[in-house]
């Protein structure tokens, strides 16, 4: 039992569990923000450009409700609530979309911190390919004159 415990406390302790764990927290809010987003902005737009409904209460009702002359419920309405799934189905679009642009932005600044721009919109690796080319390039202008220079003598 001891072993076992122990073998816990080191899986624990390695950074990537801690790092999913809090991958986890934040993909949770980060959720929450997105199904406000959609929830709150985007669907009632969209609601209002076909025609001032909200989206996620669209049904189909297969059978409708049976209420009693007292007013009461007898049978429950039997509908297909596709609103619902609608709205789910634009909440995943979002939420990755959201996640794809966030992915682009945060692989745009690891470029640019690791290969910073120097002059004229140029990445180190490209100014060392640069330098490399006009290196061949002076190289060969050399060779020429010395050619032009042997064939003058």
């Amino acid at each position: 039992m001891k072993k076992f415990i122990a073998e816990f406390r080191e899986f624990i302790a390695r950074g990537n569990v801690i790092d999913m764990a809090v991958a986890v927290v934040v993909g949770g809010a980060f959720s929450k923000i997105i199904s406000s987003l959609v929830n709150d902005i985007i669907m009632p737009l969209i609601g209002l450009v076909v025609g001032g409904t909200n989206i996620s209460s669209l049904k189909w009702v297969i059978r409708e409700a049976v209420y009693s002359d007292a007013g009461e419920l007898v049978k429950s309405e039997a509908a297909l609530t596709y609103g619902a799934f609608i709205q789910a189905v634009i909440d995943f679009l979002l939420i990755a979309l959201c996640i794809f642009a966030a992915l682009k932005l945060l692989l745009l600044a690891k470029d640019k911190i690791l290969n910073p721009v120097l002059k004229h919109g140029e990445t180190a690796e490209e100014e060392e390919t640069s330098a490399e080319d006009k290196k061949e390039t002076t190289e060969e202008i050399l060779a020429e004159i010395r050619d032009m220079l042997r064939e003058n003598k």
